[in-house]
């Protein structure tokens, strides 16, 4: 792994970190958008500040690179989720334009920031970062966000969902999708909480699966190893 950060303290860092960027993406097989706070976690802070990042010219023709002529992978958790949506990158495979009607991650429905543990559905197996997943298996994960609710128009989620789009939905005891509160903290149509790109190369989820390791939660019981890390490597054996 090779972590590229961004140094914007003057125009020239600025470049010159989005010049390594876009070099280390030529170089890698796996871009990965990390969640985390920034621009004082306005509204969308971070999203608006990873997809400028992103739409640069060189950044835009490195990513074009990496999925349309190699094969690459992509993944963005929470902000990094909301990154790959406000780019394009989820639902449609590449930085776009958005047209009107497009999905979006706006407010939880609770009107504030939403941290624990809930559990997740794999509801396709499209992706790559499913590869050793079975369509029905839930896992737990934390959450933690304050915009994860998944808001589209009903015809936009229908065609996600016929194109098995949809990867994971917030779950409940019974392992079935459920809009209750506890479930899905959110209130994202549908109970989505992932969501890929139409050949699911490109994968966008709320919940950290990052955030998972031995020992660190020791008193809610379920399976907390989803394993799309370990599919993202094994896609490139």
């Amino acid at each position: 792994v090779e972590l590229v950060h961004l140094v914007n303290m003057t125009p020239q860092s600025s470049e010159d970190s989005i010049r390594r960027m876009a070099e280390s993406i030529r170089n890698s097989q796996i871009v990965m958008i990390p969640g985390g706070f920034s621009s004082g976690d306005e509204p969308e802070g971070s999203a608006k500040f990873i997809t400028a990042v992103f739409r640069n010219p060189r950044m835009k023709e490195a990513v074009t690179d990496l999925l349309e002529r190699r094969d690459g992978l992509m993944l963005g958790i929470c902000n990094g989720f909301q990154a790959l949506v406000k780019l394009g990158l989820v639902p449609y495979g590449r930085i776009c334009e958005l047209p009107e009607g497009a999905p979006t991650l706006t407010y939880n429905t609770i009107g504030r920031h939403v941290s624990k543990l809930v559990r997740t559905r794999v509801s396709s197996a499209l992706s790559p970062w499913f590869s050793g997943s079975q369509v029905g298996d839930v896992h737990t994960m934390p959450v933690s966000h304050t915009e994860g609710r998944f808001v589209a128009p009903d015809k936009a989620i229908a065609s996600l969902v016929r194109k098995g789009q949809i990867a994971t939905q917030y779950a409940d005891e019974s392992g079935a999708p459920s809009m209750r509160i506890d479930v899905n903290p959110n209130g994202s149509k549908l109970a989505v909480e992932g969501v890929t790109s139409p050949d699911g190369r490109v994968f966008g989820k709320m919940g950290h699966a990052e955030r998972v390791g031995k020992g660190l939660y020791k008193n809610v019981p379920g399976d907390y190893d989803n394993g799309i890390f370990r599919n993202g490597i094994n896609y490139f054996k």
